[in-house]
Order: structure tokens, then C-alpha cells, then sequence
């Protein structure tokens, strides 16, 4: 959920062609209890404007942040 208001926030700011963010993140949860396993990420994306509608921007970008 974060990872898309990040997105839209800029997207309503900034009024790009696109957005694209991509976030990792370490659970507490994952770390302290359930699995407890440490070094545990998450990651997540999203995605609007040219980065959504154009595979060949996506693509891109998504090698790029790898």
C-alpha cells in the first residue's frame, strides 16, 4: 500500500509521463515472530503512465533497478 500512495503522490505532484516506484523493505514481523527469519525483504512496485501502459518502458526500467 505504501509503495502506491509513494506512486501517486508523486504522479499527483510532479504530473509526470510515468511513475514507477519500487520499494524493499524488512518486516519486523517476519524477523521477530512468524518465520523468524532475519534478513527477511519484501519487494514491491507500482507502476503508472508509461511505465504502466508501455512494456517496453517497464522492462527497461525493471532491468535497470535489478
Amino acid at each position: 500500500r505504501l509503495t502506491k500512495q509513494i506512486a501517486v503522490a508523486l504522479n499527483e505532484i510532479l504530473q509526470p509521463q510515468g511513475v514507477a516506484v519500487v520499494m524493499e523493505a524488512s518486516h519486523q514481523c517476519m524477523v521477530m515472530r512468524g518465520v523468524q527469519k532475519p534478513g527477511s525483504k519484501t519487494i514491491t512496485s507500482f507502476m503508472l503512465g508509461q511505465f504502466r501502459s508501455d512494456p517496453k518502458t517497464r522492462e527497461e526500467f525493471l532491468s535497470l533497478v535489478k
